[in-house]
């Protein structure tokens, strides 16, 4: 878990600064200021500043996303999140950069806020109650997948 934390934490935010802002997606509808700012949506989930008010995946189905979660499987090019509209959100902030430094500050406030209450779980609308751990493993994958899917690594 330290890699995929470190990538979380510094190589991936590292990847955004020095990546071309302009280019366009290698799959997918969002442009690449709208992943930023979807990153940002999943990472104040993950550090309790957007609740999620219930699990929106099938019961029957959660042991089974479970076992994805904590496995070395990729989420694969287009996979949607049950949780989003088909249409990208437009953008929030005024700038790239500026939605960047947004997603920064949401990871500190993640790793802060599971440093100080460390047996802390927290809901996820598609995987259900998350801990640390898996919490770490769940936006890696999501950070991976956006990495390549905006050829960053």
């Amino acid at each position: 878990m330290k890699a995929q934390l470190e990538y979380i934490k510094t190589t991936f935010p590292q990847l955004l600064q020095a990546a071309n802002k302009d280019k366009s997606p290698n799959w997918g509808r969002m442009d690449f200021q709208q992943m930023v700012e979807h990153l940002i949506l999943s990472f104040k989930n993950a550090n309790g500043s957007l609740p999620a008010s219930k699990i929106i995946s099938p019961a029957e189905n959660l042991e089974k996303l479970r076992a994805f979660l904590m496995s070395d499987k990729e989420f694969r090019e287009n996979t949607k999140s049950p949780a989003l509209p088909d249409e990208p959100f437009p953008h929030r902030f005024a700038s790239v950069e500026q939605a960047i430094e947004k997603l920064i500050s949401e990871i500190n406030k993640w790793e802060q806020i599971y440093e100080s209450t460390p047996n802390l779980t927290i809901l996820n609308p598609v995987f259900g109650e998350l801990n640390f751990e898996e919490s770490i493993q769940l936006l890696y994958k999501h950070c991976r997948h956006h990495a390549r899917q905006f050829g960053l690594e």
